[in-house]
């Protein structure tokens, strides 16, 4: 029975903002962009790699048209402007070490439209294998000074559970392209990390020892603190925005519920009372709510609870296996079975809807496609793509219907949170 439980539960996942994001139509001409690379050529080609990720990076914003072509410059030199006739802006980048060692990047943003430096920035950051955050911070300034619509969840971590061998599994922190990584649990068999403050500074993850634990860790200074152990299961699926609230579910008869438990005084408080399986607690509506999944109609689907009250309400009738799901404001994204194959593989999608109207948006067409997050701005969406003996990190631009894959080179992704 407990194995049964905890199968039950890899099958899920979740998170939670508020959006029927319109498709935006590419009829408006984006910026054309250039990108110089003014740095000393690095014997590793550093500065190639970091060329590249800025280049990737301002593609994934999709608020520019990106000129993809390699391109040197000095660094202090004046702008080849008879040669970017049709740019809109020109991006040089200089990449090197300080006398410290840190890895500095400064760049200069030339406006072809005003003729004029737009600005000049310099930025560093400590070893030199985190160079992918330096690309993130120069790109999330770029846009920044187009007006386009943020696009700071590109500097956030992503933190993943990766099964390694058998019965153990580490807890990773990346950054969104799975470039930078870096373990930060590992021996034995850690899963669902879930980030417990927006500033990323802590996280929770269930630790697989005696009995399940759930712990909540200092990302910076390593301390550990247990906070719950339950016989059946423990695993914190969402916690809110003042990181003062955490749903939990928890089977501490084998009876897995979705539970609300207050980090200030230590009240764990039962949200559902179903004798079947109740997961993936989410907060929607400004933590009014809680969307989870349930097998109350035979099989995986999605459901909402108002907290404090006893009515529970459908949200999903289509598909016959929804097993994760995560939520913003009072939108969900969910992970629907696409086929029945007794044998054989079987296609999972991805779909948006609103606990409010008949909405829905399918986000995915094909594939394995799960265990969606959400960002922190509620304008893209993180899943897990399995394909063959494979994982990958799958970022979907809502507004813009662009979809975008980094798979992981060694591993296979468990569970997610950014």
């Amino acid at each position: 029975m407990r194995k049964l439980f905890f199968m039950l539960i890899l099958s899920v996942s979740v998170f939670s903002a508020d959006l029927t994001l319109e498709i935006v139509k590419e009829v408006e001409k984006r910026p054309l962009i250039s990108v110089e690379d003014a740095s000393v050529s690095f014997s590793d080609g550093l500065n190639r790699k970091f060329f590249k990720m800025v280049l990737a990076d301002l593609k994934v914003t999709s608020h520019f048209d990106v000129d993809e072509s390699y391109k040197r410059a000095s660094f202090d030199e004046g702008f080849d402007l008879a040669s970017y006739a049709k740019n809109d802006l020109i991006l040089r980048v200089k990449l090197d070490f300080d006398e410290f060692g840190n890895l500095y990047a400064a760049i200069k943003l030339f406006d072809m439209k005003k003729r004029e430096m737009a600005f000049q920035k310099s930025y560093k950051i400590r070893g030199a294998e985190r160079y992918p955050f330096l690309a993130h911070k120069i790109v999330c300034d770029v846009n920044d000074y187009t007006g386009a619509e943020p696009v700071d969840w590109m500097r956030r971590y992503v933190i993943f559970s990766k099964y390694t061998t058998a019965k153990n599994a580490q807890i990773v922190v990346s950054d969104y392209t799975l470039t930078y990584q870096k373990t930060v649990i590992r021996g034995g068999f850690n899963v669902f990390p879930k980030w417990g403050d927006k500033n990323q500074k802590t996280f929770y993850y269930t630790a697989y020892e005696d009995k399940p634990v759930l712990y909540r860790v200092n990302l910076y200074t390593g301390e550990r603190k247990r906070i719950l152990s339950s016989e059946g299961m423990v695993v914190c699926s969402d916690v809110s925005r003042d990181g003062k609230k955490l749903l939990i579910t928890m089977a501490p008869r084998y009876q897995p519920d979705i539970y609300l438990f207050d980090t200030v005084s230590g009240e764990l408080k039962r949200i559902t009372k179903y004798p079947g399986i109740d997961v993936n607690g989410n907060f929607v509506e400004n933590g009014s709510k809680v969307v989870f999944v349930s097998d109350r109609l035979g099989y995986p689907n999605i459901f909402a609870k108002k907290i404090g009250s006893v009515g529970v309400e459908r949200l999903v009738y289509h598909g016959k296996n929804n097993s994760s799901c995560t939520a913003f404001g009072e939108y969900v994204v969910y992970s629907s079975r696409e086929s029945d194959n007794e044998f054989g593989k079987n296609s999972f999608n991805l779909y948006l809807i609103s606990t409010r109207s008949d909405y829905i948006r399918r986000l995915t067409a094909t594939g394995v496609n799960q265990f969606p997050r959400f960002s922190i701005d509620g304008e893209s969406v993180l899943y897990i793509k399995q394909f063959q003996n494979q994982s990958a990190l799958g970022i979907i631009r809502l507004k813009y219907n662009k979809n975008y894959l980094y798979p992981l080179k060694a591993g296979k992704i468990q569970s997610i949170d950014w």
